[in-house]
């Protein structure tokens, strides 16, 4: 492999600067803009990447890392199941179903992808309704009730988010090249 063949990661000038240097967004808590920053910059990236990426790749493993389509189902997945702690709510058997179904093919990129979207629509909009007053709030999470708080769960979403779109940035340009 050579570096042009990874020419597609180069930065293009002409794009828009990240999100989070394009100012507030409308309605964020000041403390939670930098989630909803990092959760929007998420999507964009995921689109743009996604666009044209065949269908017959989404869910092939390569050296030994997740699926492009175990990536997206991953990540819809855990914002619903995140944000549901924030809101100091338990996982409905749905979302457990949910669960258990990362991973396994048969689901398409488009359907991916829409569902993705609208979870990072969802948290948004939850984020637009949370008080700052109650970030410190504890909240369990899992079976376990782990303690965490309103606000750790809500970076951890945006820090997992970037963490699969990061491994899926690579693995999607590692099958790309492969082809």
């Amino acid at each position: 492999m050579n570096a042009s063949q990874f020419g597609d990661l180069k930065m293009d000038n002409k794009k828009k600067p990240e999100v989070w240097l394009r100012g507030p967004v409308d309605g964020i808590p000041p403390l939670l803009k930098p989630v909803a920053h990092a959760l929007l910059q998420a999507r964009e990236e995921i689109n743009e990447l996604m666009v044209g990426f065949p269908e017959e790749l989404l869910w092939k493993k390569t050296a030994g890392m997740a699926s492009p389509g175990f990536h997206l189902q991953h990540l819809a997945g855990v914002l619903d199941r995140l944000f549901t702690y924030a809101r100091n709510e338990q996982l409905t058997q749905q979302q457990l179903a949910y669960l258990a179904s990362e991973g396994k093919s048969g689901v398409e990129l488009s359907s991916l992808l829409e569902n993705f979207n609208r979870q990072v629509d969802i948290a948004v909009k939850q984020l637009s309704e949370t008080n700052e007053d109650t970030l410190t709030n504890i909240r369990g999470v899992g079976r376990a009730q782990i303690p965490s708080t309103v606000i750790g769960l809500m970076v951890h979403a945006a820090e997992h988010a970037m963490r699969h779109t990061g491994q899926l940035l690579v693995t999607v340009n590692v099958l790309k090249a492969g082809n």
